[in-house]
Formats: structure tokens, sequence, C-alpha cells
């Protein structure tokens, strides 16, 4: 299939700046509140050619997700391959772009057509629908920050990296180690990035994730109602971080069974569950190939909320950032 068309920046001038100077500003500003190094290694980390960043609007996520990308090194890099949830429409298995660029406001962005081609005749990729490919934010929100460092680090458009978006759907365990094993290939190879996009918990009663967590044993988990409306031991996003932070314990921890396990027992709302699940079982795979204590395991650097909940009337989302060497 010949790849055609531009996919239109939709949500830029409502999610995100659309004036390019001013989104430019933005996105120097949160990636300049980043430390310039962590634990001693200067940014970005040598080797850290994967990342888990946040793809909410960027006044609310914008700044969580500098710290992935500020850590992301892309020095060697030809493509990116870019792994979002669908939230537009049920998807199982995973999807591929029909568009040839995909817009942003700073530029275009060159679909690798060859790639996209070589994973289409694996036969294991459906096509993404045209309408659901424009609506979907969650690849969209990555592209400004992409752009942004890719010319950071570029001084030719020539050298830019393709693009390589895919949409991971709605899949059990062993269909995520199945395409794992499919992309482990390509995550090895040097010319290659991961982003791969998520937010965290979604709690609240207009997510229907109102869980709790009495006296901060996960093993007594429960449901808030209206009914137990402010709750002190502990407050409400108390719960929520550890909530969080069991499902970023079993990430950091390299196997993917945890991860499973962790979101089966929790029933957290981790937006991009399934794209993380996909690449733990890719990095997974390499680990298995040629251990290595330095590599193919998340390293958590950020973690924010939108707001801070104490009453069950309200709602938060957080974000995490992490980079994971390949």
């Amino acid at each position: 299939m010949k790849l055609s068309g531009t996919r239109d920046a939709g949500k830029a001038d409502s999610w995100y700046e659309g004036d390019p100077d001013v989104l430019s500003d933005q996105l120097d500003s949160f990636l300049g509140e980043v430390p310039a190094s962590l634990n001693g290694a200067h940014l970005p980390i040598s080797g850290a050619k994967v990342i888990i960043a946040p793809h909410a609007g960027y006044s609310y996520s914008g700044p969580c997700a500098a710290w992935a990308y500020k850590c992301l090194d892309l020095s060697k890099a030809k493509r990116v391959f870019l792994l979002g949830p669908s939230h537009t429409y049920y998807l199982r298995g995973c999807a591929l772009t029909k568009f040839a660029q995909y817009a942003t406001p700073f530029g275009d962005l060159i679909v690798d057509e060859p790639i996209v081609q070589k994973l289409r005749d694996t036969g294991k990729f459906q096509d993404m629908p045209t309408f659901n490919d424009v609506e979907e934010h969650s690849l969209e929100m990555h592209l400004p920050y992409i752009f942004k460092r890719i010319t950071q680090t570029f001084s030719s458009r020539d050298q830019y990296p393709t693009l390589v978006p895919i949409l991971v759907g709605d899949n059990k365990g062993p269909e995520e180690k199945e395409f794992g094993a499919l992309l482990a290939p390509y995550l090895q190879d040097p010319d290659n990035v991961f982003v791969v996009s998520s937010d965290f918990c979604h709690w609240g009663d207009r997510f229907s994730y109102t869980a709790y967590t009495p006296g901060s044993d996960v093993n007594n988990l429960t449901s808030l109602t209206y009914k137990t409306r402010r709750p002190t031991d502990p407050p409400i996003h108390e719960s929520i971080k550890l909530l969080d932070q069991l499902a970023i314990d079993a990430i950091a921890g390299g196997h993917h069974d945890d991860f499973v396990n962790n979101l089966r027992k929790t029933k957290n709302t981790v937006c991009g569950r399934h794209p993380i699940g996909v690449t733990m079982a890719a990095l997974e795979f390499l680990a298995q190939e040629a251990p290595d204590e330095d590599k193919y395991k998340f390293k958590f650097v950020q973690y924010q909320r939108s707001s801070l909940v104490e009453v069950f009337s309200d709602s938060s989302v957080s974000y995490a950032s992490a980079y994971a060497i390949a």
C-alpha cells in the first residue's frame, strides 16, 4: 500500500499551542526546568533510546513529558517508533497509519514507508481508519516534542529521523508478547528509538474508577462512593499515588507478567498499558538474549498529577516519565 497525504495537527490551538514560535518557547521552558544531569549522568542519557511519556494537554502533562524527552538519546536515530493506545475506537492487535506525513506546527514528520510496509507485510497489523488516525491524540501529543528534540540533535533536515506510528490495541498478555517479539529486532537496532505514549491513573467517578486503599493496604482495595466522600487514612491522592507506584514498580522490574498481574489486581486505569506492555515484552526478549544489568529496564524520573484529590467528587490524571537503555 502506498502511503499518501498528511495527517493534520488537529489538536494544535487547543491541546497545545498552534503558533510555532510560542510552542517552541513553551517546550524550551519545559525542557529547561529539567536538570542537566540525573544521578551524575548528563542528559540525554547515553543509549536511552526508549521512553514513556504522557499525552495530555501540555498545560497538564507537558512539564512531566519534558523529563522523558530530555533523557532521550536521538544521536544515532534514523527513525522514531511511536506507540500509543487507541482512544477513538476499539482495536485488537495493532494498527498502522496510511498517511505519508504527520504535521506539526514546526513542519511535517515523514512516515517511514519501507518500515511501515515491512510491518504490514507480516500480516499482523491492521490499518488505522483515517478518521480515527486523525482524531487520536495519544500519538499527536508527542509529535511537537519529537520534532523539537530532533532539531536540537540534528543540524540538517536531511538527517531528521522518520516516523513509524503504531496504534496498540486492547491485547491480552500473550498477544502483547507476540508483538513484543515482532518489534524486538527493531528495538535492538541502534538506528531506532521508541516513544511509548501513556498517562497513568485516571481517577474519579467520570472515569468509572474510584479505587481506594484503606490504611494504604492494597489487599483491602475498595471503591469509594459519595457516602465516603473524604477519607483521610490515607487521603485519596495518597491512595492514587500508591496505586501508581505499584504499577511503576512493576514496569521498572522489567517483567511483563508482573505488570499484567498488577493491573489485573488493581484495575489501575493506565491508558497506555498495552503500548507499555508490548514494549516491556520486547525489552524482556532482548534481556533474555543478552543479559545486561544496565539495560532493558525502565527507570522512572518523574511523577505528577493534574490535581491532588481529597473528596469523591474530585478527579485527577497521573503522569509519569521514564527511559530505558537498549
